[in-house]
């Protein structure tokens, strides 16, 4: 047990050494890989190819205006959609409402025409709302999930439409920062009001069945099982043309849709690009499907179709099954215990071979769990998070080494109290 703890306390040391990000200049290769999971793999090469989700259609707002966003509204909701979610905010930066600043907000006409589309589609409509932190809430709990302001679409716009919050889980600070997307959370707390995410507001309203079922997971975060992405110009993701989509000028003029592609349907908008062919990287995430998905290079999907993949996970009750932090720990513990043990065999009986079997089994035991991981994420859409366990195989055997070589002769020697003790002086003799 004393080795196994060693060995542990070796891995958090290393762990901690490396938060200091001292070493980052010396580790290009640790760089290249430091957004990659296992199970990206799984995602992208192994699983078999997922259906079309036809419950869901995805429009792109481009760089419209809000009076043409309101047409694009009002097109799609005359074919009788049970949904239609709209994934942009509509709203003065930072309160200034005057001219100069939000000239938008001036822009009578177009204002009149989206409020109107909203109020037509009232009881389907769902607007996006931003979660914030204000200055004095990062001051008192530092950079943790806690927030206490909620921004929306002005109060003129927004009417009476259902609201769900955008906010998805990244490493990103900044918008323009890369922003590698694997979970979402289905809920959060602000002010004492629960706030559904945007994706699940959808959801709730095309079936409050399935999503209650969901919710009732309980889960602050949530895996997201994608299922694939629209259609892809530029090749930079797998499982393309999963959804359909309409451009920005489609759903301006009805002729270029049938009805039928939108009715009882969930209508996703938001932005796509300036065009479907545009690489804009605007609201863009790199997701486990990016064929690149190690030493990513460009993100492969916007923000509308990771919320259209959440709704997809939500409908078809595709969810994605973890283990519980504290299982992740106790794995690691008994296969770092049980190899310990097999070295220390291993070194008592054949001491001539125990290098050459340790570094055998070491690798063989990391090839084993990796494939695992993998193919039981591919199989059953369970994570099974065994990375803790996988840097105590890699660790144990060195450990173990300076274990039996410094620790273990440093504590005889502590128990028999000589490690302070004074030898007998030495007399020079003639």
């Amino acid at each position: 047990m004393i080795a196994t703890a060693f060995a542990f306390a070796v891995l958090f040391g290393l762990y901690g050494v490396t938060q200091l990000k001292v070493f980052n200049a010396f580790d290009p290769l640790g760089q290249t890989f430091r957004d990659m999971e296992i199970t990206d793999i799984a995602f992208s090469q192994i699983r078999e190819d997922p259906e079309l989700d036809t419950n869901i259609v995805i429009v792109n707002i481009g760089y419209l205006s809000r009076g043409d966003i309101g047409r694009q509204i009002m097109n799609i909701n005359q074919y009788d959609p049970k949904v239609i979610g709209l994934d942009i905010i509509f709203a003065c930066d930072g309160g200034l409402r005057d001219s100069v600043n939000c000239p938008q907000a001036y822009d009578t006409l177009n204002n009149m025409i989206f409020a109107s589309a909203i109020q037509q589609a009232e009881g389907r409509i769902v607007l996006v709302e931003e979660l914030w932190q204000t200055k004095g809430l990062v001051k008192k709990f530092g950079d943790v999930a806690i927030y206490d302001s909620i921004e929306h679409t002005d109060l003129e716009l927004r009417g009476n439409a259902y609201e769900g919050f955008a906010n998805l889980e990244t490493d990103a600070i900044d918008q323009e920062d890369l922003k590698v997307c694997r979970r979402f959370p289905p809920s959060m707390m602000v002010n004492g009001k629960q706030e559904l995410a945007f994706s699940v507001k959808m959801a709730m309203l095309y079936d409050s069945v399935k999503t209650r079922k969901f919710l009732a997971r309980n889960k602050p975060s949530e895996i997201i099982n994608y299922r694939g992405n629209i259609v892809d110009w530029h090749n930079a993701s797998n499982f393309a043309g999963r959804y359909a989509v309409l451009d920005w000028d489609q759903a301006l003029d009805t002729s270029m849709f049938a009805g039928g592609m939108i009715k009882d349907k969930i209508v996703i908008m938001g932005f796509l690009g300036e065009d479907l062919r545009d690489t804009s990287w605007d609201d863009k995430f790199f997701t486990p499907l990016n064929k690149n998905y190690a030493g990513k290079t460009r993100p492969d999907m916007f923000g509308d179709v990771v919320h259209a993949n959440i709704v997809s996970m939500i409908v078809n009750e595709d969810y994605i099954n973890e283990l519980a932090e504290w299982q992740e720990y106790a794995i690691a513990i008994i296969i770092c215990f049980l190899n310990v043990a097999l070295f220390s065999l291993i070194h008592d009986r054949i001491p001539k071979w125990y290098d050459t079997l340790t570094i055998i089994l070491q690798l063989l035991e990391i090839v084993l769990i990796t494939f695992t991981m993998m193919y039981v994420f591919s199989w059953i859409d369970f994570k099974l998070n065994l990375t803790l366990t996988l840097a105590a195989l890699a660790f144990v055997g060195t450990c173990y080494e300076i274990y039996e070589s410094v620790v273990k002769a440093f504590i005889a020697r502590l128990q028999e109290g000589a490690l302070f003790t004074k030898g007998p002086k030495k007399v020079l003799t003639p």
